[in-house]
């Protein structure tokens, strides 16, 4: 298994030549096994050529995903808090009566 602190890295071609053999019918046990890689990551190619045609992780993400975590993205999380606050308000004054 590889060290989570210095994960492995593959080109796009090893990526596609990968996805070609599993959608020719090679099992992905079979896949794993030859080519030492994770469990998940055939798995994670495949999806990914098909919902965007690359195995890119950035271009398999939603914009929102993608976004940094900046002002628009915090500003959104705090407005979520504040809701969630102002409706839990009443519950805890009626507790505390």
């Amino acid at each position: 298994m590889a060290d989570p602190r210095h994960p492995r890295h593959y080109d796009e071609a090893f990526k596609r030549q990968i996805v070609q053999l599993y959608e020719n019918g090679k099992p992905a046990r079979e896949i794993r096994a030859e080519y030492a890689i994770a469990r998940s990551t055939p798995r994670r190619w495949v999806q990914g050529i098909r919902n965007s045609g690359s195995t890119r992780a950035m271009d398999n993400r939603t914009p929102e995903q993608n976004e940094p975590v900046g002002p628009g993205r915090r500003d959104r999380r705090l407005e979520m808090e504040a809701d969630v606050s102002e409706q839990a308000a009443p519950v805890f004054a009626r507790r505390q009566a």
